[in-house]
């Protein structure tokens, strides 16, 4: 009798044991606590796709990904990996290191080669969380990224993350969090922004999309 055959998914859509335990956990916390709801999810392709999202709070990188049936995969800083405990569960739940000193060029290699495998990548285009609330100018650095990688591009809208850890606050509040994943920006459509001198027309589309996805996450947050 021959071995059962094994259905070996690509590695972008692998979860190891430690992510889906936390994935189970904060899912049931962050739903009973913060209302935590996510809609949109037929918005995202199968292959790899940049996810770029606001950025409200440190809670964000959970917010989009613990609703997923695969990994999203981010950059954070190497020395956040030498600190024990914390070091290990950023490797274990799909985060890279990045040296500071090279984080232009390296996270574009190193989000590239994740695409490559088939990766969700996330992006907070930001750069830094808001001081107010309100979706803040977008850098342009992620540019690079859209033009080199031709993947989808996927608007993630968080709305409550700012009220329920605002910067500053310490222990987690109360606070109704919505997750709205917009209408994919196609790689046909992107391509209209690869020649020279379209940066500022690309980030105004991107600009635009999260908008339109912020106002819904905001009106399903008050209803």
């Amino acid at each position: 009798m021959s071995p059962p055959v094994r259905n070996e998914l690509p590695p972008g859509h692998r979860r190891n044991a430690v992510w889906r335990s936390i994935q189970f956990v904060l899912q049931n916390v962050f739903t009973i606590w913060l209302q935590y709801r996510v809609r949109g999810l037929n918005n995202l392709p199968e292959g790899a796709a940049l996810l770029v999202a606001n950025h409200q709070s440190f809670l964000d990188p959970l917010l989009v990904g613990l609703s997923l049936h695969r990994p999203v995969s981010y950059l954070a800083r190497d020395s956040l990996f030498k600190v024990p405990v914390i070091g290990w569960i950023l490797r274990k739940t799909y985060v890279l290191p990045i040296r500071r000193d090279a984080a232009g060029t390296e996270s574009l290699r190193i989000s590239l080669r994740r695409l490559e495998e088939g990766f969700l990548v996330g992006v907070f285009p930001e750069g830094t969380r808001t001081r107010d609330g309100h979706l803040g100018p977008l850098k342009p650095g992620f540019v690079a990224l859209v033009r080199r990688s031709r993947v989808p591009l996927v608007p993630v809208a968080i709305s409550g993350a700012y009220e329920a850890l605002p910067r500053g606050a310490f222990f987690l509040r109360p606070r109704a969090v919505r997750v709205v994943f917009g209408k994919p920006i196609s790689p046909d459509e992107l391509e209209a922004f690869q020649g020279r001198g379209s940066e500022v027309a690309l980030v105004r589309l991107v600009t635009d999309r999260l908008n339109e996805a912020l106002n819904e996450a905001d009106a399903w947050r008050k209803m």
